[in-house]
């Protein structure tokens, strides 16, 4: 039998055996089969490209492991707000029951700019609530769609989120808004408006707020429109807003780190790290938000979803 018809299995083996199986890198097989196609043949060929897949996978795997050891993830000075109250979350997990959450949003919630799928910000975030909560029933639904904002959205809230009955919607909306020249005005009420059709519908709300990135920088007055209209509709409806804007604002002024460090040459998407380090303080919020309330700080609104369970 030929060396390289047990490629494949080889390549996949030592995935396998080097990687968890939240980073088994889609690559390493594609690049030992283009090898292949190539028309490399015989053993000693075969090997080199065994060898080559390998060093692959142990790369992305230290990769992955390292990625927040190499530049820490730190909140912005003084921290952040707290999200406010998540008792549907909390009530769930109280419980025992299973927990969804929707991450609803354009291309920064689909992942454009990371590397891999599980580089994204709603993997990540599922993979840090699953260590946090190692006994729960957790699952987070990616919802993005590249280049969509309010409106877009709007149209396939009900089929995409709501029908999904998510104890938690995660809504990241906004930059394209800006970048498209929308009204503020009429994306501030269709935000208003989505956020009212999920709480009715008996899910928590979490806003994700534009990025702080030299696209959106280029249209200041706009952004800053969006970020007010943005707390202003959480103020009223009394949810909270995850500060995107202010924590890459940090990135950049305060710890001085320059915009290729965290987001892509298209100046508006964030890499690998910056996705990594927005899943885990976003992460870092929920936990502690769930935890108010499962210590007793904020007990009426978990009661009050409690009794709708």
């Amino acid at each position: 039998m030929r060396f390289e018809s047990d490629l494949p299995r080889l390549v996949a083996a030592v995935v396998l055996a080097c990687t968890t199986p939240a980073f088994i890198p889609s690559f390493a097989y594609a690049e030992g089969a283009q090898a292949i196609a190539q028309g490399q043949d015989g053993a000693a060929s075969g090997q080199g490209v065994a060898a080559r897949a390998i060093d692959k996978v142990k790369g992305v795997a230290r990769t992955a492991s390292d990625i927040l050891n190499r530049v820490p993830c730190r909140q912005p000075k003084g921290g952040m707000k707290a999200l406010g109250a998540l008792p549907h979350v909390a009530g769930k997990l109280a419980s025992h029951k299973p927990v969804v959450i929707v991450a609803f949003g354009s291309s920064s919630t689909q992942g454009w700019g990371s590397s891999a799928p599980e580089f994204t910000y709603p993997n990540r975030l599922a993979a840090q609530l699953h260590r946090a909560y190692p006994g729960a029933d957790i699952t987070v639904l990616n919802r993005g769609i590249g280049g969509e904002d309010a409106p877009e959205m709007m149209a396939r809230l009900q089929s995409q989120v709501i029908d999904a009955r998510p104890d938690l919607v995660i809504w990241q909306v906004g930059t394209n808004a800006v970048l498209r020249n929308l009204d503020p005005a009429e994306t501030g009420k269709m935000i208003e408006h989505g956020v009212g059709r999920i709480q009715a519908a008996g899910s928590d709300v979490v806003l994700v707020n534009p990025q702080y990135a030299p696209a959106t920088n280029s249209k200041p007055e706009r952004t800053g429109r969006m970020l007010s209209l943005m707390r202003k509709v959480a103020e009223l409806q009394k949810v909270g807003v995850f500060p995107r804007f202010e924590v890459m604002k940090e990135w950049h002024e305060g710890q001085q780190m320059a915009f290729d460090s965290f987001v892509i040459a298209d100046g508006l998407h964030m890499n690998d790290w910056g996705y990594a380090c927005f899943a885990q303080l976003l992460g870092d919020n929920i936990i502690k938000s769930v935890g108010e309330i499962k210590m007793g700080t904020n007990d009426a609104p978990v009661q009050q979803a409690q009794r709708r369970l």
